[in-house]
């Protein structure tokens, strides 16, 4: 039997602990197995690049728990989007990204192919598998899991996103210190999730969990009121800009200082389209995405607010990276090691698809279709520690 594995898409702080687990798994339940894992995701997959997994590594898997990132590299390849595979050199004028790859499986005798990544890269995968069942070749791809944006249908919990919330408060836990370098100080914290809220929500609830283990001292301006979140943007939520801008100017009279945490994704479309009015250039991806660095929602906010709220400092901080590159946390090992022990036996019994819980199903642990599985799943805002959240938020400027 031969595995591969390959990561792909973005980072996020589950990559190593995955491909950790799986290998430990198979090197420990069928001694005979033959690993190999392909360099920089997809891209790999089309250039035969791969590296082999000797078994003397089952003896320092554990290391492997302690890393963030990924030792077989990622990126972002479509192997639908022919021009783009050409125009990057891994394919030839002529050629078909999904037969290059499926060639490769097949030269590389591959018997179960594990993807870890977010919806891109298991569309991307069921795009393969679909490929390879046309054309006879017997392959089992099953897909785990992974984005900080928790924004895969139907999975219930993504893997690293916890980690990623957690180091983003930790991240502003320094950062917000800076409310004390100048009056009227306006703090962005962006936070990553192209179409979904749901890292920032969490991101602000671990902050704000955070600050119950301090001891403020309001004598001499310390308080929880100026250290606190005043205000969470979100794809999902429309602004009353002027409404807002109200609010936070009271809460930057009484507190000299507002700290916004910001979905990056909020307001997305506005922010093109003035852009695009004013002749700046919108940079995409090989999946049609924004390049969400290069448009800097961040900074063109910060420009909005900044004039209301007659703010003297501005300064815009983004902890994605920060939080993606992270080793995961306990209790994403948890859900890692649950979803990788199931991605195991579904592969050994030939089931293809994507492992996680079924939020469709009772949050059932299963292998997910591929056909179900689709990206740009939105922030449930109506979640009560959500609620609960925004209303002790709302009562920060009294």
């Amino acid at each position: 039997m031969k595995i591969a594995f390959l990561t792909s898409g973005g980072i996020a702080p589950c990559l190593s602990a995955s491909i950790g687990r799986l290998t430990e798994n198979y090197l420990n339940n069928y001694p005979h197995v033959e690993i190999i894992g392909y360099l920089n995701g997809y891209k790999g997959l089309l250039l035969g690049n791969s590296i082999s997994f000797p078994k003397e590594l089952k003896n320092k898997i554990q290391n492997m728990y302690h890393f963030g990132g990924s030792p077989l590299g990622n990126s972002r390849v479509k192997l639908t989007n022919i021009d783009d595979c050409i125009s990057k050199g891994y394919i030839n004028i002529g050629e078909i990204p999904l037969e290059v790859a499926a060639k490769q499986l097949v030269k590389d005798k591959v018997d179960i192919l594990h993807t870890i990544g977010g919806d891109d890269t298991n569309t991307t995968a069921a795009d393969l598998s679909n490929y390879l069942k046309k054309n006879n070749y017997k392959l089992t791809v099953v897909g785990l899991p992974k984005t900080i944006d928790n924004d895969v249908f139907p999975i219930t919990q993504t893997l690293g996103a916890w980690t990623a919330a957690e180091h983003g408060a930790i991240f502003f836990e320094n950062i917000v210190n800076e409310n004390t370098t100048f009056n009227r100080q306006l703090i962005i914290h962006e936070i990553m999730g192209r179409h979904c809220g749901w890292l920032t929500a969490a991101t602000a609830y671990e902050y704000r969990n955070r600050l119950q283990n301090l001891k403020f001292i309001p004598e001499i301006g310390i308080t929880k009121e100026r250290w606190d979140v005043h205000a969470i943007l979100l794809p999902e939520e429309k602004i009353d800009f002027d409404k807002e801008c109200a609010r936070l100017n009271r809460i930057m009279d009484s507190h000299d200082c507002v700290n916004i945490f910001l979905s990056e994704g909020a307001g997305l479309e506005t922010i093109v389209k003035e852009t695009e009015k004013e002749g700046g250039e919108i940079l995409r991806d090989a999946y049609g995405h924004v390049r969400l660095d290069n448009l800097n929602p961040g900074q063109w906010f910060a420009k909005q607010f900044s004039k209301r709220l007659k703010a003297n400092k501005v300064l815009v901080q983004k902890s994605g990276y920060f939080g993606r590159s992270a080793k995961a946390n306990q209790r994403d090992l948890n859900l890692i090691f649950e979803i990788a022990d199931h991605a195991l036996k579904s592969a050994v019994n030939g089931i293809s698809g994507v492992v996680g819980w079924d939020e469709d199903n009772d949050n059932k642990l299963s292998c997910i279709d591929f056909k179900r599985i689709k990206g740009g799943k939105p922030f449930d805002t109506n979640q009560n520690w959500y609620i609960k959240m925004m209303k002790e938020i709302q009562k920060i400027e009294k």
